[in-house]
């Protein structure tokens, strides 16, 4: 399963972005806690948090976006292709609570006048990296497929769940943006759980 191991060290390379990003952030007092940090490799130097972006509303508001997307378009791919019905089914849900989470976040958006920042390299890499996975469920089939499919989710959620907590949030200028964004994490974390049980049944 060489492929699906690829996006793994894709959300890693996410995750270190956010904490990255995180602590540009000029004015915040976020703290990055040892339960949702995510070490930086051995090479990394302290001038990829130098040249990080700052964390604005616009640019949290087009990560969060851009995540519900990504595990969108993945979610259509197992609608397809999964075999498993359990595995099928959480695709659906999948497809179902993240498309009405982007809608409410575009109609939140609008009411608030906040424009997502999309062109920053968080959400520019995030796009890249869904591609990539969605390239690698494209090339498998039957039990590889539904495998690879519900550990990416387990790790998907788990890194967002995380960076959004740990990152996203405390980020926030706008109450009510950080009070819309909160208020998914118990979405998530539905999910988060609904994914391990089926991995666990899929390990049988």
């Amino acid at each position: 399963m060489k492929k699906a191991n690829l996006f793994k060290t894709a959300l890693f390379a996410f995750g270190i972005a956010l904490v990255a990003v995180g602590c540009k952030n000029e004015g915040s007092n976020v703290e990055t806690t040892d339960e949702t940090a995510i070490e930086e490799p051995a090479d990394s130097t302290a001038t990829d948090q130098a040249d990080a972006p700052a964390m604005t509303d616009a640019v949290i508001a087009s990560i969060a976006v851009t995540a519900n997307q990504v595990d969108v378009d993945w979610a259509k791919i197992a609608e397809q292709k999964a075999t498993n019905p359990k595995v099928k089914e959480f695709a659906q849900t999948m497809d179902k609570d993240h498309t009405n989470v982007i809608n409410a976040a575009v109609k939140f958006a609008g009411e608030h006048n906040l424009t997502p920042d999309d062109n920053n390299d968080t959400t520019k890499g995030f796009v890249d990296q869904g591609k990539q996975f969605s390239e690698t469920l494209n090339s498998l089939s039957g039990a590889d497929f539904d495998k690879a499919y519900i550990d990416n989710e387990v790790t998907f959620h788990d890194n967002v769940i995380k960076a959004v907590e740990g990152t996203l949030v405390p980020a926030i200028q706008n109450e009510e943006f950080r009070e819309f964004l909160s208020g998914a994490v118990p979405l998530f974390k539905e999910h988060l759980e609904h994914a391990k049980m089926i991995q666990a049944e899929l390990s049988k």
